[in-house]
This record gives C-alpha cells, sequence and structure tokens, in this order.
C-alpha cells in the first residue's frame, strides 16, 4: 500500500518513488503526451525531475505529486503543484500542473486531481493564489484550468519556449484562496 499525502474519489496523491522512474520516463517519451512540449525528456532528464519532485516536497510540503489510481493502485502520471520562476512579474509563483499517461485520458482524471490540489493547496498548505500556464493551443489543458475554476489572466510569450514559435503564445491562469 502507497503511503499517499491525500487522496481523491479516485486518485492518490504521493511523494515519488525510485520504482516510478520507468513508468516516468515512458510516459516522457510518449509523442502524444508530449505534444505540446519543446522536447521529450530522456530517463536522465526524468530522474532529475523526480528528484526535484522529492526535494520540493520535502522543503514546501508540495510537489508535482506522483499519481495512482485508488482501485488499481496504477501509477498514471502527475498532478500537483510546483514552484516556478520564469515569469518576471511574478517572481516566485506557485503552478499547478499535470501529466498522465494517454491510458488515463478521458476519464476526468486531470480535473478530479487538480481540484484536489487546490484544496491541499489552499487548506493544508495556506497558498493564496495558485496559477496555471499552457500553451493557447493546448485546448484540453485550458478546458481543464477552466473546469477548476481559473481565470484567465493575460496572453504571454514563454520565455523558456522562445524556440518553440508554435508553443511560446502562452495563457496564464490563475484562483485565489476564498
Amino acid at each position: 500500500m502507497n503511503a499517499y499525502v491525500f487522496q481523491s474519489e479516485r486518485l492518490g496523491f504521493r511523494n515519488w518513488e525510485t520504482k516510478d522512474l520507468s513508468p516516468m520516463a515512458t510516459l516522457n517519451n510518449d509523442d502524444q503526451v508530449m505534444k505540446f512540449f519543446p522536447f521529450k525528456p530522456s530517463e536522465e532528464d526524468t530522474r532529475k525531475f523526480i528528484s526535484r519532485m522529492q526535494h520540493m516536497y520535502t522543503k514546501r510540503g508540495f510537489c508535482y505529486f506522483a499519481v495512482d489510481v485508488l482501485k488499481t493502485q496504477e501509477f498514471i502520471g502527475f498532478i500537483g503543484l510546483s514552484e516556478q520562476t520564469y515569469l518576471p512579474d511574478l517572481k516566485i509563483f506557485v503552478d499547478i500542473g499535470w501529466r498522465l499517461q494517454k491510458s488515463a485520458w478521458g476519464n476526468g482524471y486531470a480535473t478530479e486531481g487538480a481540484k484536489a490540489c487546490l484544496l491541499y493547496g489552499f487548506q493544508t498548505m495556506d497558498l493564496t493564489e495558485i496559477y496555471s500556464v499552457a500553451s493557447r493551443i493546448n485546448k484540453k489543458s485550458i478546458a481543464v484550468m477552466k473546469k477548476i475554476g481559473m481565470q484567465r489572466i493575460k496572453n504571454f510569450n514563454h520565455p523558456k519556449l522562445v524556440n518553440s514559435p508554435e508553443l511560446k503564445s502562452c495563457e496564464l491562469y490563475q484562483i485565489r484562496k476564498l
């Protein structure tokens, strides 16, 4: 049994484990999953990502959590919160994001998981605002942002995507603690 930090109706959210490297590297190597990213992370990139998330969880109490389907204990990707620093007008901000394997698509997991992460962020971590970013062409992620109650703040050219003309035009969404 996995030690979950919290759960939603169908999902368990946990810190990353060594066993997650292979399935996460496979997920990161999927052309459809990575359609709206400038490159597919290597296994070493994935190892570094997992290490960063473990460190962030230890330091801050949140990260892009590893996510399992509770009924099957199957790892399906990540949903969670992460500190970001690439927007100069926000300095350090907390982003909500997700990346799920194709077999998990179409089940409402991204929306369910994102709502659970917002509750965790606002209630447990006492955050006052959470942001999310997606390329304007990533309509499915933008739809999730709207479903979880986020409001569009602005369009901007992502500073980390300047060499990816089809991806650099992004939308910034925000939700505040009530």
